[in-house]
C-alpha cells in the first residue's frame, strides 16, 4: 500500500490522530490548510454568524487552500482526516477533493469528535471525488495506540 495520510486540523486534534495514523501506514503526511487559517472565533459554533457556522450552512462553500500541491498523483490509498463540523467533514474537505483528480484512488475517512460520529460524511463526500472509493473509516478520539491503528490498518486489506 502506498498510502497518504492528509488532514485538516483546526485545533491540532485531528494533527495528532493524523501523525499517528501516519506512522502506522507508513505513509506520507499532507496537511491540508486553509488559505486564512480558522481563528477560535471562526470555530465558535454557537455563534451562527461565526465563519465556520456560515461556512457549514452553505453546502456550496469552498474554503480556499493555502496550496494545491498535495502529492495525490503519486499514492493509491488516501487516508483523509478532519474533524467533524455539523456531522459531516468541514467543506474544506470538498475543497481538497474537488481539486485533485482521485480516480481509481481509495479514499478512507478518519474523523475525530468531540461528539458525533461519522454518519453520513462518506456519501456526502462522494460527489466532491468522482472515480474514488471512500470508506466510511473510523473515529479517533482520546488515545491512540500504535497496534491498534495498525491492526485496523491491515484489517482494510488496502
Amino acid at each position: 500500500m502506498n498510502a497518504l495520510v492528509a488532514y485538516f486540523s483546526a485545533t491540532g486534534t485531528t494533527a495528532k490522530a493524523a501523525k499517528a495514523l501516519a506512522s502506522a501506514a507508513q505513509g506520507e503526511l499532507y496537511e491540508i490548510k486553509p488559505a486564512v487559517p480558522y481563528t477560535g472565533a471562526d470555530l465558535n459554533w454557537m455563534d451562527k454568524h461565526s465563519r465556520s457556522s456560515v461556512e457549514m450552512n452553505d453546502k456550496h462553500s469552498r474554503p480556499a487552500l493555502a496550496d494545491t500541491e498535495a502529492p495525490i498523483a503519486g499514492h493509491d490509498v488516501i487516508f483523509l482526516g478532519f474533524p467533524i463540523w455539523w456531522y459531516t467533514a468541514p467543506t474544506i474537505i470538498n475543497t481538497f477533493l474537488e481539486r485533485y483528480d482521485f480516480t481509481g484512488k481509495t479514499i478512507v475517512l478518519f474523523a475525530t469528535s468531540g461528539g458525533s460520529g461519522l454518519g453520513k460524511t462518506a456519501s456526502d463526500l462522494r460527489d466532491s471525488a468522482p472515480g474514488a472509493k471512500i470508506l466510511g473509516g473510523r473515529l479517533f478520539n482520546g488515545r491512540l495506540n500504535a497496534d491498534e491503528l495498525k491492526t485496523w490498518v491491515s484489517g482494510l486489506k488496502l
